[in-house]
């Protein structure tokens, strides 16, 4: 079973489960979900509480002696699992597999991490622990104005639509931050009414974008909202060489890409190449907007951007990833540098 994290509280009203996978690359949906988890897990007399991280140190015998124990002699058991940044490999999916027969009603196994890839979604050891699996990931950013919206309400405020974008803008990719905003915007206005002035006058910027950010709003084609994210990025301190590392894979994709178009469809190209689903709607936005000659215009800046990088010390390359970036985001390639 799969549910999203904004539904785990209402789920665990109705149904309780031995086993949840908490995964998703957003650490405030996943601690939120694990504080759930054990406050209701406790409700339920669940009390002692072990917690393990997955790594070469870990004993795995500790691990099974706590599915040993009933609580006809001991309490029942809460057993957190961490799964490392790496993932689960072929070495922790055998033990997973091993405790899978052991769980019972006096446990609950709780596994947090970043990734599971569908593969593993569909292996043995996952079918096996049965788990109700609970997706952490980041809303995009249409998804994260509705977000926004429902944590307001539980928070009894009551923004209007120009504090909801100002929000979003100002702690995207910073949900922590966001919360405790939310958290001060009570206690400084009792009445919960929230516009643009009391926004901006309570809270400063705490949205944190990542490379990959960048490379979507490039793909989607928003040029302001691309030229927002690189600004900031350089602001940050981020290296050069990792956007161009980056988007130079997305860029050799997008022409080999548009090659099997000439030949097969759409769906065939993406099965292909593995897009997922939630990212077929930006590469198919990239692919009707570039066009081979586009495409080759902005491989040739890229490639001329790496050899300043790699040459000319004394350049910034950040003004000509600007305009690479104007160019793959914007309808209208007409504007050219070469650096």
């Amino acid at each position: 079973m799969r549910i999203f994290a904004d539904r785990l509280v209402e789920h665990l009203a109705k149904q309780w489960h031995h086993c949840f996978m908490l995964f998703g690359n957003e650490p405030l949906f996943v601690q939120e979900s694990r504080d759930g988890i054990v406050k209701h897990a406790k409700q339920l007399g669940f009390e002692e509480h072990h917690r393990f991280s997955i790594d070469n140190s870990l004993d795995w015998n500790e691990v099974y002696d706590c599915t040993q124990a009933l609580s006809l002699f001991s309490s029942k058991q809460i057993i957190e699992l961490s799964v490392p940044e790496s993932g689960i490999n072929a070495g922790t999916a055998k033990h997973l597999a091993e405790i899978a027969p052991q769980l019972h009603d006096d446990i609950v196994l709780i596994i947090t991490g970043t990734k599971l890839t569908r593969a593993q979604e569909s292996a043995k050891w996952f079918k096996a622990l049965n788990a109700c699996l609970v997706s952490c990931n980041t809303p995009d950013i249409k998804q994260l104005p509705q977000w926004v919206m429902r944590r307001c309400r539980a928070n009894n405020l009551a923004p209007d639509g120009e504090a909801v974008q100002l929000l979003c803008q100002w702690h995207e990719g910073n949900l922590f931050a966001l919360s405790q905003s939310l958290e001060k915007l009570g206690l400084l206005y009792p009445d919960g009414q929230l516009n643009l002035i009391r926004v901006q006058e309570s809270l400063s910027r705490h949205n944190h974008f990542t490379v990959f950010h960048w490379v979507d709003a490039l793909l989607e084609g928003k040029p302001k909202r691309a030229h927002r994210i690189l600004t900031q990025l350089e602001s940050e301190g981020v290296e050069a060489t990792i956007l161009l590392r980056t988007i130079q894979k997305e860029l050799t994709q997008l022409s080999k890409m548009q090659q099997m178009l000439k030949q097969s469809s759409i769906r065939e190209v993406f099965d292909k190449f593995r897009i997922w689903q939630n990212k077929k709607p930006l590469y198919s936005a990239a692919l009707n907007r570039l066009t081979p000659e586009k495409l080759h215009q902005a491989i040739q800046l890229l490639t001329a951007i790496e050899v300043q990088v790699k040459t000319q010390y004394d350049l910034s390359p950040w003004p000509y990833l600007q305009q690479l970036t104007l160019n793959l985001s914007s309808a209208d390639n007409s504007l050219s540098l070469q650096p």
